[in-house]
């Protein structure tokens, strides 16, 4: 499922083992069989020590009561956390042609599109209250559930819960069982609590602590509806966005021919990210938009934007294919899901919409 391996994706910051032994939770958590995790009295005793981290984070005694009342142990979750592609470093990385295929397809467009055209006064209300371009907001949505299509059946505090008995990502997964009961404290119904095995959840497939953070009420009813309201999905998107530093006016990147006698050893960029790096050191060093022109980079489709923008170049597929410059919009998206995989097509996607 796209969804699914994107959040993934986001949860690779967490990958450290815990070495904590709570409450019967298997010291060698990182590595015990499931079976062995399955232990009912352990995962009982651990949400016991999660009602407490949420009483002390001020939820109400009836919100944990009622929300972890029944809750079990849930074996399928960590058999999928398991499955998913490890977070180490990789000795080829997979051609991008294919991705793009899958994921900016014909479907996704025509569907974006059509939000495109029926959501006029929502896409208005959200460039001018967020100064993000809609079409990008659609492709986030059309990326993460299909522009709300699927968005996951899982019990969320059940699976956060388990997640955060497992130990690999402890701190991680308890911080965000906690957020889920603080949705439910501001009103949000039990019932709505479903999404990804992984903890995602609605249009956006945002996490609990994402929802407190940045969830809007787009239509001013009070509440913010991110699982059925279209006005507040591309609300609550676009805040998300305002808020990692999206630049209105600025486009995220555009596809480029680049010149065979590129000089790119000259380019290798030689700083190091504090987060994802192997994501950003596929990226060039930086240069203004003039500069990139004079080496004779030339886009595929459209116009130059502004000769002071700054963008660093990738080339996703190697010499001899599309690259494509990237601006600090681009790093946005990243925020999102740091997979440059992702960014160029959710960029990619939402130029097709525009179109």
């Amino acid at each position: 499922m796209v969804m699914v391996s994107q959040l993934v994706q986001r949860l690779r910051i967490a990958t450290a083992a815990l070495a904590a032994v709570v409450l019967g939770a298997p010291a060698s958590a990182q590595y015990a069989p499931v079976s062995q995790l399955n232990a009912d009295t352990g995962f009982q005793g651990f949400l016991q020590q999660l009602g407490g981290k949420a009483r002390a984070a001020g939820v109400s005694e009836a919100t944990i009561m009622r929300v972890t009342a029944g809750l079990t142990f849930n074996p399928r979750v960590i058999e999928l956390d398991r499955t998913q592609p490890g977070g180490g470093p990789s000795s080829s990385i997979p051609a991008f042609a294919p991705y793009y295929r899958n994921h900016v397809d014909a479907a996704r467009i025509a569907g974006g599109r059509r939000v495109y055209q029926s959501a006029g006064n929502d896409i208005a209300m959200v460039e001018r209250r967020y100064g993000v371009p809609g079409a990008i907001v659609l492709a986030i949505w059309g990326h993460e559930s299909n522009y709300g299509s699927y968005t996951g059946d899982f019990d969320l505090p059940r699976s956060l819960a388990t997640l955060a008995y497992e130990g690999r990502r402890r701190d991680l997964f308890a911080d965000e069982f906690v957020a889920a009961l603080k949705m439910v404290d501001r009103g949000v119904p039990r019932s709505r609590l479903t999404g990804s095995w992984a903890g995602a959840f609605g249009n956006p497939q945002f996490l609990p602590s994402v929802y407190l953070r940045v969830a809007q009420d787009g239509d001013g009813d009070g509440f913010a509806d991110i699982w059925n309201n279209r006005a507040d999905t591309l609300a609550s998107i676009a805040n998300y966005f305002r808020d990692a530093g999206w630049r209105p006016g600025e486009p995220w990147g555009l596809a480029v021919g680049v010149p065979a006698g590129l000089d790119r050893g000259s380019l290798v960029t030689t700083l190091v990210s504090p987060r994802c790096p192997q994501v950003f050191a596929r990226h060039s060093k930086w240069r203004t938009m003039r500069e990139w022109r004079a080496m004779g980079l030339v886009p595929r489709r459209g116009v130059w934007p502004g000769d002071t923008v700054q963008a660093t170049l990738i080339e996703p597929d190697g010499q001899g294919s599309t690259g494509y410059l990237l601006t600090g919009n681009y790093r946005v998206i990243l925020d999102y899901n740091c997979s440059n995989f992702y960014a160029l097509s959710v960029g990619l996607l939402a130029d097709e919409i525009s179109r």
